[in-house]
């Protein structure tokens, strides 16, 4: 019997499906699939990969895939990537729409800001502790949304009991109680995935120093609050700069954390005597072009003019002319 969801993808991309004959009569249906899928895991994937991420293995097996497309099968003529574009335009076109292959679930946050899925646990903003969240769960990731926004991201947990915390989601908190920050499980998980960087860290050192442990830790969870609404690079500037000032005001880190950013929205042009003039694209603009010193003149070696011509036409003015 076929699922529900089954049944909804098959209807959304429009094909029939059809099964083998269950038990020995149909043991040998599917044996040219199962040697094709062992050839390709013994030729590309034996040893087994070792990839930091699903994402990394799934561009590796897409670049053996561009290498498979050019094999030639015995007997064949042409290529295996020849023959399928060949079949292509006898095919269907896709649905305009992705089918949506998650599950939704609204598990309720608990007061450590967390839900549980799937015997798993993720950490959602800290504003929903004691509500109920709606949640897609994919092979891969989860979601969390509030309305139609996307407030958490998870890559999907495998084993029973994990928990991924992410360090935004508790600042509210820490805010209110600072103490907790240094023994939480959500830094350590920052520092781990290298979100909570060397300038982060020489920052909270900074400030600790000057300001103690309660207040100085605040000046960082305020600073961490700044990634919210700019770029983490122009947040790690202007702290890096704040430093150097030897300040750890906040508002410092904000001012100098906008200013990169707008260095990195805006860069001034820079002059290069190279570059072609602007009028370099239109059709006939060399004749535009301006000399850039006086060309030098021949020199003239021609007499002066006389001007005797003029001098005896003043001899013989009449009398009373002048």
């Amino acid at each position: 019997m076929e699922s529900e969801r089954w049944t909804t993808f098959r209807s959304h991309y429009g094909f029939d499906a059809f099964y083998c004959i269950p038990g020995e009569e149909g043991a040998h249906e599917k044996g040219g699939v199962e040697q094709e899928g062992g050839r390709f895991r013994r030729a590309h994937l034996v040893p087994v990969p070792d990839v930091p991420s699903l994402e990394e293995l799934n561009a590796r097996i897409a670049t053996i895939d561009e290498a498979e497309d050019e094999r030639i099968l015995r007997g064949k003529l042409t290529s295996i990537g020849f023959n399928f574009r060949i079949e292509a335009e006898e095919l269907a076109p896709l649905p305009t729409e992705d089918f949506e292959c998650g599950i939704t679930l609204t598990p309720k946050v608990d007061r450590t800001s967390r839900i549980t899925v799937r015997q798993s646990h993720y950490s959602v903003p800290a504003r929903f502790i004691g509500e109920r969240v709606r949640v897609l769960l994919r092979g891969n990731e989860l979601l969390v949304f509030e309305r139609r926004n996307i407030v958490a991201r998870h890559p999907r947990l495998t084993k029973r009991y994990g928990y991924r915390d992410v360090l935004d989601h508790y600042l509210e908190i820490l805010l209110v109680k600072p103490g907790a920050m240094a023994g939480s499980t959500a830094l350590a998980a920052a520092r781990a995935e290298g979100s909570f960087t060397a300038i982060h860290e020489a920052f909270w050192a900074a400030a600790l120093k000057a300001h103690g442990d309660a207040a100085g830790t605040r000046a960082l969870i305020e600073v961490l609050l700044l990634h919210r609404r700019m770029p983490s690079e122009a947040v790690q500037v202007g702290m890096s700069a704040a430093i150097k000032a030897g300040s750890v005001s906040p508002d410092v880190v904000a001012i100098e954390a906008r200013k990169a950013e707008s260095a990195a929205r805006d860069p001034e042009p820079e002059d290069d005597e190279n570059d072609p003039p602007p009028w370099a694209d239109i059709p006939g603009g060399q004749l535009l072009t301006l000399p850039t010193r006086r060309p030098e003149l021949p020199e003239d070696n021609r007499p002066p003019p006389s001007v005797d011509v003029y001098d005896q036409l003043l001899t013989r003015l009449p009398k009373g002319s002048a």
